[in-house]
């Protein structure tokens, strides 16, 4: 594709498409007094409208030296602890994670035209609490985990199908064996925003800040 086909495709594009978008009115001052419950009524609506994969989310982090990275991770959940997702701390983010424990989430919901970031520090939860974490999940997924050595570099593709049908093996086996790397990570949001669209480009930001008295609100330009 020339460079001048993908701008005039790129051009021709559009968001929020009516009869595939719902923009629902959003009024920021009947918000919840915590994000979480905000949080937690608007996935069940996005769920409900049909949203492909809302538990999908962008989880951004910066290395040691401050070089960001995104990629697209799956919510393990949410609560009064934070927002909860896992990986092998040996990975390219557990690192990152752990040089700098301090990330950012982005959830979008295009049937719906909303999104929600998140901004806060990380910690790693218990040993234990990962492993129960990982177990609760697919044979798929563990046996995913077991293969490990994630962002290392591969040689072909057929070691990894070598080692990934070596660990689907274990897997069905031993549907408990641990994986010692697979680390549940929670953030502890400091910031929380939503984000609903608007059809006259009045778009509604709220964002929810923690202080040391609980939760404050306030809304942005959008």
């Amino acid at each position: 594709m020339a460079q001048k086909d993908l701008h005039d495709m790129l051009r021709s594009l559009r968001v929020w498409a009516p009869g595939v978008t719902e923009l629902r009115p959003f009024d920021p001052d009947k918000a919840p007094p915590t994000p979480l419950h905000l949080f937690t009524s608007w996935f069940v609506e996005a769920v409900e409208a049909g949203q492909p994969e809302p538990h999908t989310m962008s989880l951004a982090t910066a290395d040691e030296d401050g070089r960001p990275d995104v990629r697209i991770v799956m919510l393990h959940g949410a609560d009064a602890d934070g927002w909860s997702f896992a990986s092998h701390a040996t990975s390219r983010k557990g690192r990152a994670l752990s040089a700098r424990p301090y990330a950012a989430l982005a959830f979008y919901w295009p049937v719906l035209g909303r999104q929600v970031r998140v901004r806060g520090s990380v910690a790693s939860a218990p040993s234990q609490e990962s492993q129960a974490d990982l177990h609760a999940r697919s044979t798929g997924a563990l046996a995913a985990a077991l293969t490990g050595r994630q962002s290392e570099e591969l040689s072909s593709v057929e070691e990894l199908r070598q080692a990934s049908q070596a660990a689907w093996e274990r897997a069905r086996q031993n549907p408990t064996e641990p994986s010692e790397t697979w680390t549940l990570y929670r953030l502890r949001p400091e910031t929380v925003e939503f984000f609903q669209g608007d059809p006259d480009r009045r778009h509604v930001r709220l964002e929810y800040r923690r202080t040391e008295f609980g939760w404050s609100r306030g809304l942005l330009w959008p």
